[in-house]
């Protein structure tokens, strides 16, 4: 697909032990789409993730606006469960929700923004619903058993996948739609080789 001008960059939180698989899909397909793919640091110093791999920021978290931003998308991370270093990222997730922003939110993360108090008025899902529970957040009620959720803005999604993560963010920034974006999944979650001729035929591969 070209470039589309005039779209704002989708940010990519990164951080230190993030989780590589989750996000690869969303990404991927974004840019190709057109959206240009801007990494956000907790600053500009390299981090590295949970596979090795090394990534310099673009930009550092407080210099990012929601006005600036079509997304923000938070992946898993060890250090949401062991420290409070990423609780940033999830206030700055608020910040984005509350400026009418989308946020996608993969894995840990799901617990970051539950212990942010985000998670307890919106349908959202995660690893298992204990692992939230754990956080002591007040939406337990809200919690739904499927691959990936979601409300209004709020995109989330356990570990286990991704592809479902990035069907719903497609879904939400209007990438795919109806049958394209159903042959979308089917393809890349169900290895379903009929599917190829419905994105050719869109121009979506």
């Amino acid at each position: 697909m070209n470039a589309i001008a005039g779209r704002k960059p989708v940010h990519l939180a990164v951080y230190d032990t993030l989780a590589d698989w989750e996000t690869g899909h969303a990404t991927a397909h974004l840019a190709r789409a057109g959206f240009r793919i801007r990494t956000v640091g907790p600053a500009t110093d390299p981090v590295t993730s949970i596979g090795g791999l090394r990534i310099q920021p673009d930009t550092a978290l407080d210099d990012v606006r929601p006005e600036d931003s079509s997304l923000l998308i938070l992946p898993g991370a060890d250090l949401w469960d062991t420290s409070d270093d990423l609780a940033p990222f999830a206030r700055k997730a608020r910040a984005f929700l509350d400026a009418g922003v989308p946020v996608a939110a993969i894995c840990g993360a799901t617990a970051g923004l539950a212990r942010e108090g985000l998670l307890d008025d919106r349908d959202h899902t995660s690893a298992v619903s204990f692992y939230l529970a754990a956080t002591g957040y007040a939406g337990g009620e809200r919690y739904i058993e499927t691959d990936a959720v979601t409300d209004a803005n709020l995109v989330t999604a356990g570990p286990t996948e991704p592809v479902a993560f990035a069907r719903e963010v497609f879904r939400l920034l209007g990438v795919y739609e109806g049958e394209v974006l159903d042959a979308w999944y089917r393809l890349f979650h169900d290895s379903d080789a009929a599917a190829y001729a419905v994105l050719e035929k869109a121009g979506a591969v």
